[in-house]
């Protein structure tokens, strides 16, 4: 009857546009009908057979269809705990009443993210107990680490109860910006001096580790979106592109280094931690790379001839302190042939602590061959001197006083927790004299070739495998990051690799308007030199301590087959609270390993109400939720 009263209404002139309303209400049904049940939708698009073939670490096996149980006490929620989507517990918590949503954060994402789920949870994943108390969250997790017997299947091990706490802080701390190593109130209490900036340095509880969470400040909003966040701050700065690494030493909040990423020239920004400006912390939320660090008794996180350029603008550092120990240090990590800008009052004041500093600086570059190219004032009053490292020995050895002394042996290991050096290094040199060559221009800087030398710590490593790793990187980078991930790239700035190799993954984001910090461990194979060859930034780092950067700082966190290693020195727990805490909400982490790590980690992710989806037996994609130990929400 109502098709047939349809019908006749088709008699007068409205009868096209209610043929096209019939239609689409008949089209409606019919496609509502055939559609497939939304468990039969995929969440991530398969990529291609040719990361099947090329990217597969493991055989493929249809992983078993029961999750691991609960225990007695804990009654199985209503709904199941499904991959990135579902309304149970681990489902993602939007930002509180009283948070703004982000700018340019993912409409679409989170369209995806949110599609409802009534398939079962993903293989080994341990459902969340109905009943949540605001203390702590609770889930099954295997009592072995680092994944099965060889590196497969899920397993079946002791099972233990994993709770969160918030971290409980020392005096003067913000619990909000909580960095383990850095705030350790303890041991530097117990420090005989902090003359030599020890206070500054890292510090990290070792019993036990910590595998607490660091809360949210109240009102906590996403940063500003690239390049409005850059903008915030506006000095016009000139800057060539003909070098590519620069380091600026007490960095302020970055802004040198954030005008030079216009330039094609990347900039590792370091200060010190500043309870009362953080002015890292301010670098890093306006997207511009930076690091805590401080040149104390330590050497810094960075391989020998790395940074074309070294930049100071009133850091406030005696270089001359300690028999020239702060800038021997700067000297190791200069590249042969590369320039130190200094800015400091002792350049263009002349009061007498101002001359004794300038005299003393005088007396120290000329001691380690730097060549002074230019030294001037300018309108503004504010003076600069710019120095030159040499490119050949010779100037070092035709010197007449041996101060600061050579060093005998050139040491091949990472400068991880190493003392400064009181000697002067040499470059490695050619048979013609000449140090380490100047890399070749940007772009193709990138993928450059590497000549055989028996004295290079990265020759090591065939050009084969540097460029492999890069084949195989954009390969994946390119059919299944971006492609098969339900991830915003638009929302993507501050982007870290915790272990690096070659390069390859940052060299496959490149073309992005985005920042890679590569992370090199220090027990692992020693890349870190090849990735700055490259035009990249990185730095040595032991992922069993917390990272030198504030929490909630980075937009992607990517792993590649490190964690069955690192936790046969700590607990996979431990490491996953390191990954939260630097992780900004809503943001991504991603683990590229075995099926038996990637379960493992999966179920203590879930247990933090991760988002978690696990890809082609291979990658575990993972989207940090709001929520934290005593809140109300999920």
């Amino acid at each position: 009857m109502a098709i047939s009263s349809a019908l006749s209404f088709l008699s007068d002139r409205k009868r096209p546009i209610a043929i096209a309303v019939i239609l689409f209400i008949l089209l409606s049904s019919l496609f509502l009908l055939l559609s497939p049940a939304p468990s039969a939708l995929p969440f991530f698009y398969s990529p291609t057979a040719r990361f099947s073939s090329s990217f597969s670490p493991i055989a493929a096996s249809a992983p078993p269809q029961t999750p691991i149980p609960v225990s007695a006490d804990a009654s199985p929620p209503q709904t199941p705990v499904g991959a990135f989507g579902g309304s149970g517990s681990n489902s993602a918590d939007p930002p509180p009443a009283d948070t703004a949503a982000p700018h340019g954060d993912a409409t679409a994402a989170a369209v995806h993210l949110h599609q409802p789920d009534h398939s079962p949870p993903p293989p080994a994943a341990a459902e969340v107990s109905a009943s949540v108390d605001k203390k702590e969250i609770a889930t099954v997790v295997s009592g072995e680490r680092g994944g099965d017997e060889g590196g497969e299947g899920g397993g079946a091990g002791a099972e233990e109860v994993l709770s969160w706490d918030l971290c409980e802080v020392g005096k003067r701390v913000e619990p909000a910006d909580y960095i383990p190593c850095l705030d350790n109130v303890k041991a530097v209490k117990a420090l005989k001096s902090t003359r030599h900036m020890e206070h500054r340095e890292r510090h990290c509880p070792t019993e036990p580790r910590p595998r607490c969470l660091v809360p949210l400040p109240a009102g906590y909003r996403l940063p500003l979106p690239w390049p409005r966040s850059r903008d915030m701050i506006m000095p016009q700065i000139n800057w060539g592109t003909h070098t590519r690494t620069v380091l600026d030493v007490g960095c302020g909040v970055a802004s040198f280094g954030g005008y030079l990423l216009d330039r094609n020239v990347i900039t590792m920004s370091f200060a010190p931690k500043d309870e009362h400006e953080a002015q890292i912390q301010f670098a890093l939320e306006r997207g511009i790379p930076a690091l805590l660090a401080a040149i104390g008794t330590q050497k810094l996180p960075f391989p020998d001839n790395a940074f074309d350029v070294i930049h100071c603008a009133r850091c406030r550092v005696h270089w001359y302190a300690d028999g020239g120990k702060p800038l021997l240090e700067l000297n190791r990590v200069l590249r042969p042939g590369g320039y130190y800008i200094w800015s400091a009052t002792p350049v263009y004041r002349r009061g007498k602590r101002d001359e004794e500093d300038w005299n003393a600086m005088v007396t120290l570059t000329k001691s380690i061959c730097w060549r002074t190219v230019v030294k001037s004032k300018d309108v503004n009053k504010i003076g600069v001197v710019i120095y030159q490292k040499p490119v050949s020995n010779s100037c070092y050895i035709e010197r007449k006083n041996n101060e600061p002394p050579l060093c005998t042996a050139r040491d091949d290991h990472s400068p991880w927790y190493t003392p400064l050096d009181s000697c002067l290094l040499l470059p490695v040199v050619s048979s013609s004299g000449e140090g380490n060559g100047w890399p070749i221009s940007w772009p193709e800087r990138l993928n450059m070739r590497y000549p055989s030398r028996s004295d290079n710590s990265s020759t090591q490593f065939s050009q084969e495998k540097i460029d492999s790793d890069t084949k195989q990187w954009s390969g994946l980078v390119s059919e299944v990051y971006f492609s098969g991930f339900a991830i915003d790239w638009s929302s993507i700035r501050n982007v870290m690799d915790m272990n690096a190799g070659f390069g390859g993954f940052a060299a496959s984001l490149i073309d992005r308007p985005l920042w890679v910090m590569n992370v090199v461990p220090f027990d692992q194979p020693d890349t870190l030199p090849i990735i700055f060859n490259r035009g990249l930034i990185g730095v040595y780092h032991d992922w069993c301590e917390s990272f030198n950067t504030y929490p909630r700082t980075y937009d992607l966190l990517q792993m590649s087959y490190l964690l069955q290693s690192l936790t046969n020195r700590c607990d996979i727990i431990e490491v996953a609270a390191e990954i939260d805490r630097i992780l900004r909400p809503g943001r991504w982490f991603v683990l590229h390993d075995t099926i038996g790590v990637i379960r493992k980690m999966d179920q203590v992710l879930r247990s933090l109400h991760y988002k978690t989806a696990i890809v082609k037996q291979q990658l575990l994609v993972a989207r940090k939720s709001f929520w934290r130990p005593g809140s109300t929400g999920s």
